[in-house]
């Protein structure tokens, strides 16, 4: 209640400004009331309180909601549906025709193994057929030009030199062989002389016209060889001549080769080394490699991807594939697989093996470019109607495979039969049912939580033989869905294999689809 002072100052207050102190002293519980409430909003205890209480309540209805909702983030649902199993690999767009830019192509007939580019126009450039598109290094070319005109010349002296040599040996040889003719006819007038002489001095006669007559026909003999042997010579230092002028065409052709023009209109894509790396000046072009760039036909594109061991064992030629752009992720192509490597390789940088796949794209646009990443999703197997978790809610324990399944507010330890297995996902063949809810991370108490353990056989898979690429799993016999095949080639990483099964249904493996046997 107010003190003496305090009203007398309240009165003092309502006189001042017109009103009756009687007035205010009919107002006096109203001034009780407040007077009380200042009071009790001094009093620390009370602050207190208030504090507590603002922030207890707002918890406690947090609380209250987040027990009834899921955790997103820790739970998930069994999923019910068709089950995809896919690879994923990165690749690169090239046109699956093109045109080659090479560098001359009998360039190791001039002696030219190694060549370096001193010029080249910017990737993606559009010429026409006989734009200049690179130029090589001319120095060792012109030094090689210059050893062969210079062994040309002296070719050609030797020539020169032998003909002359030829001319000389058969103008003597003939000048002799009409000597010996002239001799003849002496001999013979001798002979006629000497028919009245003694018979010696006959005999004589007639022995040096025989002797004249061998000398001449001899000589002519000699003369016809003499002509072949200067025809010989002249051939010998003839195709000597004739090389060196030949490897002087040759490298003067190649030395203009060295200009590289376009053979055709198009964009300009450079040719990539052994490294992968793309050639650009200065890259050294071989003899027996010498593309230089190429010319894509860009109506017809293809990825070019490259799988590991262990996944291609699921690839096969004919299946279906979505193709997306690391440039742009939201534009899809769909295309299909035309080709796989029978032999593993080693790229570079890398220690694993992999093998070469070919995917053509079945709906290119212009926008597409050679060169361009790609990231290529192969559909190797399709299961039909089976349960599935994402692989993170699985953990092993006692060589049991398990998940923990949540009910509400309650957690329990449940054995599972898994099958088939995805990047992210897998295939529960067992133990779970379409919407349980299953931790994706174990609770804190899980060491001590008791297993709820299967009962019945387990599901056993077939398999179909025949070519790994192609060959399937075969389920039945399931507890719910439908049977299911899939690839023989799934992961050994996969527990028990194969997939749920049923009454009916069937898995597509690439382009084909295998139907179950049925149930007997």
């Amino acid at each position: 209640m107010p003190g003496p002072l305090c009203r007398a100052a309240q009165a003092n207050v309502l006189a001042k400004t017109g009103v009756s102190f009687t007035l205010a002293w009919h107002r006096g519980p109203v001034q009780l009331y407040e007077s009380r409430l200042m009071a009790i909003l001094r009093n620390r205890w009370f602050i207190v309180g208030a504090a507590a209480l603002l922030l207890v309540v707002p918890s406690a209805w947090l609380m209250a909601r987040d027990s009834g909702a899921d955790d997103t983030t820790l739970v998930a649902r069994v999923k019910r549906g068709d089950f995809k199993v896919n690879v994923t690999t990165s690749g690169e767009l090239r046109a699956t025709k093109f045109v080659r830019i090479t560098a001359p192509r009998n360039a190791q007939a001039a002696q030219q193994w190694q060549m370096k580019i001193s010029s080249l126009v910017p990737e993606g450039t559009v010429v026409k057929e006989g734009d200049v598109v690179a130029e090589l290094d001319r120095s060792s070319i012109a030094a090689r030009l210059t050893d062969v005109s210079t062994s040309l010349a002296k070719a050609q002296a030797v020539y020169e030199q032998a003909e002359l040599d030829s001319t000389l040996n058969l103008s003597k040889a003939r000048e002799d062989i009409k000597t010996m003719e002239l001799g003849l006819e002496e001999k013979r007038l001798a002979k006629e002389q000497a028919v009245f002489e003694a018979p010696t001095v006959k005999r004589q006669a007639e022995i040096d016209y025989e002797k004249a007559q061998r000398a001449l026909a001899q000589g002519k003999k000699d003369l016809v060889t003499k002509t072949e042997q200067a025809k010989a010579k002249m051939r010998e230092v003839g195709a000597e001549r004739d090389r060196f002028a030949n490897q002087v065409k040759i490298v003067q052709d190649v030395m203009q080769g060295f200009t590289i023009k376009a053979p055709g209109a198009g964009m300009v894509i450079y040719e990539k080394e052994w490294n992968g790396k793309k050639r650009t000046v200065g890259s050294q072009i071989g003899a027996w490699e010498p593309t230089v760039a190429t010319l894509p036909d860009l109506s017809a594109m293809e990825s070019q991807t490259y799988v590991n061991e262990i996944d291609i064992r699921k690839i096969g030629i004919g299946q279906k594939v979505e193709v997306s752009l690391d440039s742009d992720p939201t534009k899809k192509f769909s295309g299909t697989v035309t080709a796989v490597a029978n032999v593993g390789e080693q790229r570079p940088n890398t220690d694993a093996k992999v093998f070469e796949v070919k995917v053509l794209l079945t709906n290119p646009d212009t926008t597409l470019r050679p060169g361009m990443t790609t990231s290529n999703k192969v559909e190797t197997a399709t299961v039909k109607n089976a349960l599935f978790i994402p692989i993170e809610a699985m953990t092993a324990d006692s060589a049991m495979t398990v998940v923990y399944k949540r009910n509400g507010s309650n957690v329990s330890k449940q054995e599972v039969e898994t099958g088939t297995m995805s990047d992210d996902e897998v295939i529960i063949l067992r133990g779970l049912d379409a919407d349980d809810r299953v931790m994706l991370t174990p609770p804190p108490n899980h060491e001590a939580m008791k297993v709820a353990r299967l009962t019945g056989p387990p599901v056993n898979p077939k398999t179909l033989t025949g070519d790994t690429a192609r060959a399937a799993v075969l389920q039945n016999g399931g507890p719910n869905g439908a049977p299911n095949t899939v690839p023989n080639s799934v992961p050994n990483s996969v527990p028990n294999g194969g997939s749920k099964a049923g009454s009916s249904g069937a898995v597509k493996t690439g382009p084909a689809t295998v139907a179950p046997p049925k149930k007997p």
